[in-house]
C-alpha cells in the first residue's frame, strides 16, 4: 500500500486516493494568495509494498480563483477547462508523445490566463530535462495574446540547450530573445559559455566573454569558471590559467570550484605533475577540498604511478581525515590502480568494500574490474563480472563487451571470443575500432591468419578505418603463421590506406620476417626504417641481433650492436633480462651449483623486472637445492612478495629467517614494516618494536620513519609516541622529517596540545619547524579545535618563542589566492617582543 505525505498548504484540497496530507510549515495570514501560490511544497509517497519512497517538488502556481474574473466567467461552464496546478501540467505535457497535440493540452488549462504561470512553466518543465516539448511549450507560449517574453524564460531554455549539447539552438534562443526586446544578463551569457564549453568550442565561449564585456556587463565567478572549464575540458591548460589570472587580476576570488575545474583541466591535457603540484598549492589557500578535488587528484598520482600517495589519500578519505568521503569514483580509480599494478586480488577487495560501505557500483566500476581481470587472461573471472552487472540491473556496454573479448583473446580462445563479439551485434551494439582490433588479435594470436584478415574486411565495409594497431596485430599474426607472403600484403595495405608505420609496426614487420627466416628482408626494413626517420629502439635490435644470431651471421650482428651503442640505445630491461636467464641456465646445464651470490643477483633481476612470480620460484629453488639465503636474498624476495600482493608471505619469511638465525638489516626492516602497513597487522609491528629496541641507534632514519608513520595511520598514536621516547633516548638520528610524521598524526588525532609541545622539542633540537607545521595547527584551531580551545591555541602559540635568537612569537599564519596582481600572498602574522607588537610580513610567491 503506497502512502503519500504531500507536505502543502492545508487550504489545497485534497487529492484522491489513499493520500495523507500535511502542511510542510505554519503559513503566516500576512502571505497573500500570490506569494503562496508561488511557494513550492514537498511531496513524499512512501510505497510500504515494495519499499521504496519518492519525494518531489510541487508547484502550484495560479488557479482558477486567483485570475481575472472574465476569464472565470469563460471558462465556468467548459467541462473541458480544467484547473490543473503548474506541476501537473507539466507531468501531462512530459507524458505526451512527440506526435501528441501539445497546444490542445495547453489550451485545456484554466492557468493560461495568468501570465505570471508562464516563467513557472518553463521552470518545470526544463526541469524534467525533456528539450523537445520544452520547445514547443515555448512555442504555445508565444501565440498567447498574455505572453510578455522574459530574459529568465530564455535564461532556462538556453541552458537547457546547454545540457542536450544544441550549440546552435542555444545561439539561435540567444538571438530571438533580443528581437523580442529581451536584454541579455550576466545569467544569459553564463548559460551560452556554458553550451560552447561543453560542446568543446573553447574560442567561441572566449568570444562570447567578450561580447559580453563590450556589453558592459561585468562578468561573475560563474562566468570564469564556465570559461575555464570550457578550455580546460578541450585540453587547452594553458588558455585555462590565463582565464584564471586576469580573474583574479579583476578583483574576482576563485573558489572550490575553480581549484577543480584548473585540476581537471590539467588532468585533460595529460600534466598530471602540475596537477599534483597545484593541489599541494591549493592546501595552504584555507579550501577545504571535496571529493572531486581528491578523485582528480588520486587519477593524475596514478598516472604518475605513485600509487603510495594515492593510497594514502584513499584512506585518509576513509578514515574521514580529509573531511569528505569517498564516492563510486574513487574506489573505481583504486580498482584500476591496482589494475596497473597487477594485483587483482586487491580489485576484487576494494571492489566488495564498495559495495558493503553501501555505494551502487556503476557500469563504468563494473566495466573496470572486468578489464582487470581481462588484461591478466583470467576469463571466468571476467565472465561472471559480466554476469553480474546483468543481475545488477545493467545493460553490458561496448566496453563491457571488448574487455570480454580481449580477456578470450589472451587466451588464444577464438571461438569464445567469436561468440562475444556475436552477442555484442546482436544485443544492438555497433563495434568500435578496439573491438574489430581485440578480434583480430583473437584471431592472430591463434595463428588464423585468414579469419583474422576477413575481421579487417568487415570492419572496413562497416566503415571504420584500421588504425596501426591492426596492422601490428596482421603483422605480428603473418609471422605466427611462417607467411612471409602475407607480410607483405599487409604492409602494402597499410601504405595504401595510409597508414604511417611506427616503431612498434616495424618491430612487429622485422619479428615476422625474422620468424620465416627472411633475414634479408628483415634488415632492409630496418634500413627503410631508418631513411624515413623512425627511430629504432632497443627491441628492434632484439630482434636483429638474435635474428642474425639464428642464422649465424655474428659479424652483421656485431655491426647492429655498435649501431645500437653510437645512437646511445640502452638495453632493455627484458634484454638484460633474458641474457642473465641464459647464462644462468647455461651455468646450471654444465653441471655447476650456483652460489648464494648468483642467486641472489637473478632475484633481483626478476624484481627489477616486475616478475614476482620468478622471483619466488627461484628463491624457494635455491633452499630446495640446500643454499643458505642471506640478509640480502630475503630482503629480495620480500620486496618481491610486498609489490605481488603477497605480503602474508613476508611474515612467513620471517619466522623462518628466526629459526635459520639470520640476521635481520635494513632492507629487511622496512619490507617488513611495509608487509604490515599493507595487512594492517599492527601486533606484529610491536613485536617487530621489542625485536628492535636493542639497536635502535643503528637502524636507518628510513625505517624508523616507516614505523613511526605506520603507527601513526593505524590510530596507535600512543605506541607511535612511546617508540619516539625511546628512539630520542637511544641517541638515533632524527630529522625534519621524523618530526612532520609526529606532527601530521598528532593533529589527526586531535593532540593538538602535544602538537605544540613537539613543536618546542624541535626548537631545542635546532630544527626551525616550518610555515606549514603553523598553518596547519592554526588552521585546525579555526575550524575544528572550537571557540574555547581556538583561544588556548592562540595563547599557547603567543606564548611560545618561534626562534630564541631573533625573538618573534607567532600569531598566525595564512595562505591565500590575494585578488591583487601579484597572485599568490603568504602572509604571517608575527610578534616582536621588545619592539611592536604586531608585524606582518608578505612573500610573494609569484
Amino acid at each position: 500500500m503506497a502512502t503519500m505525505l504531500n507536505l502543502t498548504n492545508p487550504k489545497e484540497p485534497l487529492r484522491a486516493g489513499n493520500s495523507v496530507l500535511c502542511s510542510s510549515s505554519s503559513k503566516s495570514t500576512a502571505k497573500s494568495r500570490n506569494d503562496l501560490a508561488f511557494e513550492e511544497r514537498k511531496r513524499v509517497s512512501v510505497d510500504y509494498d515494495r519499499g521504496t519512497h519518492d519525494v518531489s517538488t510541487r508547484l502550484p502556481g495560479l488557479r482558477k480563483a486567483d485570475i481575472p474574473k472574465r476569464h472565470r466567467l469563460q471558462v465556468q461552464n467548459d467541462r473541458f477547462q480544467k484547473d490543473w496546478t503548474i506541476s501537473e501540467v507539466a507531468d501531462r505535457v512530459s507524458d505526451l508523445r512527440r506526435w501528441d497535440d501539445v497546444d490542445g493540452l495547453l489550451n485545456c488549462w484554466i492557468g493560461r490566463f495568468a501570465r505570471k504561470n508562464f516563467p513557472l512553466l518553463i521552470r518545470e518543465m526544463t526541469r524534467r530535462g525533456s528539450l523537445e516539448h520544452c520547445v514547443r511549450v515555448l512555442s504555445w507560449m508565444k501565440n498567447q495574446k498574455n505572453y510578455c517574453a522574459r530574459t529568465d524564460i530564455y535564461n532556462m531554455m538556453i541552458r537547457l540547450c546547454a545540457r542536450h549539447n544544441q550549440t546552435d539552438q542555444a545561439r539561435g534562443l540567444f538571438f530571438e530573445m533580443q528581437e523580442w526586446r529581451c536584454k541579455p544578463d550576466v545569467e544569459t551569457y553564463n548559460a551560452l559559455i556554458n553550451a560552447h564549453g561543453r560542446a568543446g568550442q573553447w574560442r567561441w565561449a572566449m568570444n562570447i566573454m567578450e561580447d559580453m564585456l563590450r556589453a558592459a556587463i561585468p562578468p561573475s565567478r560563474s562566468t570564469y569558471n564556465n570559461l575555464i572549464n570550457a578550455c580546460g575540458s578541450s585540453g587547452n591548460w594553458r588558455e585555462a590559467l590565463k582565464v584564471c589570472n586576469k580573474m583574479t587580476d579583476n578583483g574576482v576570488g576563485p573558489d572550490l570550484v575553480t581549484h577543480n575545474i584548473i585540476l581537471s583541466a590539467y588532468k585533460t591535457g595529460a600534466q598530471y605533475s602540475k596537477a599534483s603540484s597545484y593541489f599541494e598549492l591549493m592546501k595552504g589557500t584555507g579550501i577545504r577540498p571535496d571529493t572531486t578535488t581528491l578523485n582528480i587528484v588520486i587519477h593524475c598520482l596514478i598516472k604518475l604511478g605513485q600509487y603510495a600517495k594515492a593510497i594514502e589519500i584513499f584512506n585518509s578519505m576513509r578514515n574521514r581525515k580529509a573531511e569528505c568521503d569517498p564516492d563510486v569514483v574513487t574506489f573505481t580509480s583504486i580498482i584500476h590502480m591496482y589494475s596497473v599494478c597487477g594485483q587483482i586480488e586487491n580489485c576484487k577487495a576494494v571492489f566488495n568494500t564498495m559495495v558493503a560501505e553501501g555505494l551502487k557500483p556503476n557500469i563504468i566500476s563494473y566495466n573496470t574490474l572486468l578489464g582487470a581481470y581481462a588484461s591478466h587472461g583470467m576469463d571466468k573471472e571476467a565472465l561472471s563480472v559480466f554476469n553480474e552487472i546483468k543481475q545488477s540491473g545493467f545493460r553490458p556496454d561496448i566496453v563491457s563487451y571488448t574487455s570480454l573479448l580481449n580477456a578470450y583473446g589472451r587466451l588464444k580462445q577464438p571461438q569464445k571470443a567469436s561468440e562475444v563479439f556475436d552477442m555484442m551485434k546482436r544485443d544492438k551494439w555497433k563495434p568500435n575500432l578496439v573491438s574489430y582490433n581485440a578480434l583480430i588479435d583473437a584471431y592472430g594470436s591463434s595463428g588464423l591468419l585468414a579469419q583474422a584478415v576477413e575481421v579487417l574486411r568487415e570492419m572496413e565495409q562497416n566503415g571504420i578505418q584500421p588504425n596501426i594497431v591492426s596492422i601490428c596485430t596482421l603483422l605480428a599474426a603473418c609471422g605466427r603463421c611462417g607467411q612471409k607472403v602475407n607480410i607483405d600484403a599487409v604492409l602494402s595495405a597499410a601504405k595504401l590506406r595510409g597508414i604511417k608505420l611506427n616503431t612498434v609496426a616495424y618491430n612487429s614487420a622485422i619479428g615476422s620476417y625474422m620468424n620465416t627466416g627472411e633475414n634479408e628482408r628483415a634488415v632492409s626494413l630496418y634500413r627503410s626504417m631508418r631513411k624515413k626517420k623512425v627511430k629504432p629502439d632497443s627491441v628492434t635490435y632484439t630482434l636483429l641481433i638474435s635474428g642474425c644470431c639464428r642464422m649465424s651471421k655474428y659479424d652483421e650482428a656485431l655491426g647492429f650492436f655498435d649501431e645500437m651503442v653510437d645512437l646511445k640505445i640502452p638495453l632493455s630491461n627484458e634484454g638484460r633480462l633474458t641474457k642473465a636467464e641464459s647464462v644462468f641456465d647455461l651455468i646450471k646445464a654444465d653441471g655447476l651449483c650456483p652460489d648464494v651470490v648468483m642467486y641472489t643477483t637473478m632475484v633481483h633481476a626478476y624484481v627489477a623486472a616486475e616478475n614476482w612470480e620468478k622471483a619466488c620460484i627461484l628463491f624457494e629453488e635455491m633452499e630446495t637445492n640446500g643454499i643458505q639465503p642471506d640478509s640480502i636474498a630475503c630482503s629480495a624476495v620480500m620486496r618481491a612478495y610486498n609489490r605481488g600482493g603477497q605480503s602474508s608471505k613476508v611474515l612467513i619469511l620471517v619466522e623462518h629467517m628466526r629459526e635459520k638465525g639470520i640476521p635481520f638489516n635494513d632492507s629487511i626492516l622496512f619490507e617488513i614494516i611495509s608487509a604490515c602497513s599493507l595487512l594492517r597487522d599492527w601486533r606484529t609491528t610491536i613485536d617487530l618494536i621489542k625485536l628492535m629496541e636493542p639497536s635502535l641507534p643503528v637502524v636507518s632514519i628510513a625505517v624508523i620513519n616507516q614505523l613511526l608513520h605506520f603507527l601513526g595511520r593505524s590510530g596507535k598514536v600512543e605506541t607511535m609516541m612511546k617508540l619516539f621516547y625511546k628512539i630520542v633516548a637511544s641517541g638515533a638520528e632524527i630529522n625534519m622529517s621524523t618530526y612532520s610524521i609526529l606532527l601530521k598524526n598528532l593533529l589527526s588525532s586531535g593532540n593538538w596540545r602535544k602538537y605544540i609541545e613537539v613543536l618546542q622539542w624541535m626548537e631545542d633540537a635546532g630544527i626551525q619547524p616550518s610555515n606549514g607545521m603553523f598553518l596547519d595547527i592554526s588552521t585546525y584551531a579555526q575550524k575544528s579545535g572550537g571557540a574555547e580551545y581556538a583561544a588556548i591555541i592562540k595563547e599557547r602559540l603567543v606564548s611560545r618563542p618561534c626562534g630564541a635568537s631573533n625573538g618573534y612569537y607567532l600569531t598566525s599564519c595564512r595562505l591565500h589566492f590575494g585578488n591583487d596582481n601579484r597572485g599568490m600572498i603568504l602572509e604571517l602574522g608575527v610578534s616582536i617582543s621588545w619592539t611592536r607588537k604586531h608585524l606582518v610580513l608578505s612573500m610573494y610567491l609569484n
